[in-house]
């Protein structure tokens, strides 16, 4: 009859199971919370990796493509800034800050393309920083993981707006900007160093905004009778500065 084994014997037995135990333990957990492969996702899916769920990764998605964002842990899981995006496709609120009710929200529409070109830029920027792991079956992907209209006509309409604002920007250059200060005391003022103030009309706004807004130029005196040009109230015709 063989020797009961002896104390040491059994120390280093339970020794190398408990390694063995720890190693298991490990192995599960980063399988467990290491990115998904590529793959297609629902919407149901994906709201099961908004953070609240440790073993598992933080996924966002905008205009449909998904990301691991779980290194951003801080910002993304409970308790971030941008807790909010985990778990869904909430595209609006990249540029519209409305992070409640119907602003978590994968629609664009009624957004001018300024504003479209801008999620598209956000888009952008989670490509360059953080894992693609495939794409949401919905408004902007279909059951085969084809784009869909949808998607094309976004960015259509976002290639439109940052073309529109790289034109506007080239006419603008031609025309300097009046030089501007402000401060509590004084309130603001506008000046030029060669030429008169005025407010001009930005048309390519109406396209990028959707509004027409205005900026500070300074014009020679030959070309203040231009179309477009608005005096500042209380400003004197040929002053070479205005109290705004």
């Amino acid at each position: 009859m063989a020797p009961p084994p002896s104390l040491k014997a059994i120390s280093s037995l339970l020794l190398v199971l408990g390694f063995l135990s720890a190693m298991v333990a490990l192995l599960y957990q980063y399988s467990s919370t290491r990115s998904p492969k590529p793959r297609l996702w629902t919407a149901d899916k994906l709201a099961l990796y908004n953070g609240t769920e440790e073993s598992l990764p933080i996924l966002l998605s905008i205009l449909g493509s998904v990301f691991d964002v779980t290194k951003g842990k801080s910002h993304y899981g409970p308790g971030g800034g941008y807790h909010q995006f985990s778990g869904r496709d909430a595209s609006r609120a990249f540029i519209s800050g409305n992070f409640t009710g119907d602003g978590l929200t994968d629609s664009l529409q009624g957004l001018s393309s300024e504003q479209v070109n801008s999620v598209i830029n956000w888009r952008k920027f989670y490509t360059e920083r953080y894992i693609y792991v495939g794409k949401l079956v919905g408004r902007y992907y279909d059951q085969e993981g084809n784009p869909t209209k949808y998607l094309k006509a976004v960015e259509t309409k976002a290639k439109r707006g940052a073309q529109l604002l790289e034109k506007q920007k080239n006419e603008e250059s031609k025309i300097p900007n009046c030089n501007s200060r402000w401060s509590q005391s004084e309130g603001g003022k506008v000046w030029c160093d060669e030429g008169y103030p005025r407010l001009m009309r930005r048309p390519g706004d109406i396209a990028l905004t959707g509004q027409i807004s205005q900026r500070c130029v300074c014009m020679k005196e030959d070309e203040l009778t231009k179309p477009g040009l608005e005096v500042y109230k209380g400003c004197d015709y040929l002053s070479t500065s205005c109290v705004v």
